[in-house]
């Protein structure tokens, strides 16, 4: 197309495709531009305006070259956009997964609380369990000390046999002694009533010896 005429837009001659920009190194400048000026992602509706601009620009550039400068401008803020919001787009991907993995890592530590609960209940339970056993150990061990003071079971059915062993020999000893006794009674018994007969046999003796004595007096008197 040859020069522009009546307002028209100017032809460009050997105007490259987009696929051929973007293979085409002038890409990589502009990107790096892009960085360097506008690395945080900011000022996307400046570079919106400016491609705005550039595109009434070239649609009014009166002169191939600058027909064709304007152009390759449009081109610089078109990526620019593009890689912009390729660029959002990824982050706020990256803001799903993060907040995905926030609500898991919620979920796990919700998770990790209510077994933390568990564990401090099963804990407290352990606690008294111990402590119930610890109050057991203790009564035990004093009433071991107690049981300790005393002789072991074998030893006081042995001394429990031999007092009863002693305890049946006293009793026979006690019968033996008592049968003693009673015939020591007997025999005292006897024994006073024999001196008894022998004093009434002795003092009946006597008064015959008097009654013999005073015989023969009589006798002799009248």
């Amino acid at each position: 197309m040859g020069a522009v005429t009546d307002g028209m837009r100017p032809a460009i001659p050997g105007m490259l495709g987009t696929r051929d920009f973007l293979d085409n190194g002038s890409f990589h400048d502009v990107i790096r531009k892009r960085l360097l000026i506008d690395g945080d992602g900011a000022g996307d509706d400046r570079r919106i305006n400016l491609l705005v601009k550039s595109f009434l620009k070239w649609c009014s550039s009166g002169s191939q070259e600058e027909g064709y400068s304007q152009y390759q401008r449009m081109l610089s803020s078109l990526s620019q956009c593009e890689f912009s919001m390729g660029k959002t787009l990824l982050v706020h991907d990256m803001n799903l997964r993060e907040m995905e993995n926030y609500e898991k890592i919620y979920v796990d530590i919700e998770s990790g609380i209510a077994a933390a609960h568990e564990k401090i209940t099963e804990c407290k339970k352990q606690i008294l369990q111990a402590k119930r056993i610890r109050k057991n150990r203790q009564e035990y061990d004093a009433l071991a000390k107690v049981i300790q003071q005393h002789p072991d079971r074998h030893e006081t059915l042995k001394q429990l046999e031999a007092l009863d062993k002693e305890l049946k020999q006293l009793s026979h000893t006690k019968e033996n002694v008592e049968d003693k006794l009673e015939l020591r009674r007997k025999q005292f018994y006897v024994l006073l009533s024999t001196i008894h007969e022998l004093q009434q046999t002795l003092e009946n003796d006597d008064k015959l010896a008097e009654e013999s004595q005073e015989s023969p007096m009589e006798t002799q008197n009248p």
